[in-house]
């Protein structure tokens, strides 16, 4: 297997991406975040103490797809274009599924960026929620499209 962010040293290296060209990428991804079914309706009616879990969580996600670069070591600094933080709400399961989606007109993917912008948001729903309930937990976070660049379309297959 080939890792790009190492030399023949082994020395970890940003990987050069000077020789391609630019082109839209977008990349979608997804943090799941389980908790009780009492918190979950006052989450969703607007009843946390600390305010809109959700707005402020979003506005978290979108702060953090921009600092990924100062977070992820060998991430390449890229001007994001788009930064959408959705919400799909499962009241029976008691989880919120957290989807952030990032586009760039760039040289190198956004994949890490939705990540992160997912992870952080999921961390944020934690911290605003924490005081009424610490047992919630942050389920697999994952790629779930990416599009753009040379390994082309990448759409996860549902489990």
């Amino acid at each position: 297997m080939n890792f790009n962010h190492f030399d023949q040293s082994g020395n970890a290296v940003m990987v050069d991406v000077s020789h391609k060209q630019p082109n839209l990428r977008t990349a979608t991804a997804a943090a799941t975040v389980r908790m009780s079914k009492q918190l979950l309706a006052a989450v969703s009616g607007g009843e946390i103490g600390k305010g809109d879990v959700l707005g402020v969580s979003r506005l978290a996600g979108i702060m953090a797809v921009k600092k990924t670069p100062e977070l992820i070591p060998l991430s390449h600094p890229l001007s994001i274009h788009s930064v959408a933080v959705d919400f799909e709400i499962d009241s029976h399961l008691a989880e919120i599924t957290v989807k952030c989606t990032v586009r760039a007109f760039e040289r190198t993917g956004v994949e890490m960026e939705a990540m992160t912008g997912a992870a952080v948001t999921a961390l944020s729903i934690y911290d605003m929620c924490k005081g009424s309930d610490k047992s919630i937990t942050i389920g697999e976070i994952a790629l779930l499209f990416k599009e753009g660049g040379k390994s082309g379309r990448y759409i996860r297959e549902k489990s």
